[in-house]
């Protein structure tokens, strides 16, 4: 059985799946830009086009599109959804990254 590069938990492709059907359609992209606290940060948005490039993961009704590069710094991650009285956000479980912020979506890769 093939490991996947990027996993999603049963409850981020609900929630997945619930934001893409209340917009009309779409996935959501994750992207792994520079910058942060840490050097790194998670970017999240809805997106209805993908690329060429872009890894697209699917998980029940939910899509995720992934660009190559922010693929290499996520390999082996995991998307889950939490919803707490704090508050409720996607958040990546990587285990490249060897710092990370306490917003929790800054990470920093040695």
């Amino acid at each position: 059985m093939e490991t996947q590069p990027f996993r999603l938990t049963d409850r981020a492709a609900e929630r997945i799946a619930e934001i893409a059907t209340a917009n009309g359609g779409g996935a959501l992209r994750v992207a792994v830009l520079a910058g942060g606290c840490s050097g790194f940060q998670y970017k999240f948005e809805l997106d209805r086009e993908t690329t060429d490039e872009d890894v697209v993961i699917t998980h029940g009704d939910a899509m995720v599109f992934i660009d190559p590069t922010s693929l290499d710094l996520l390999a082996g991650s995991e998307l889950d959804y939490t919803d707490a009285l704090m508050g409720s956000h996607f958040a990546v479980r990587n285990p490249q990254a060897t710092a990370s912020c306490g917003c929790g979506t800054s990470f920093s890769i040695d």
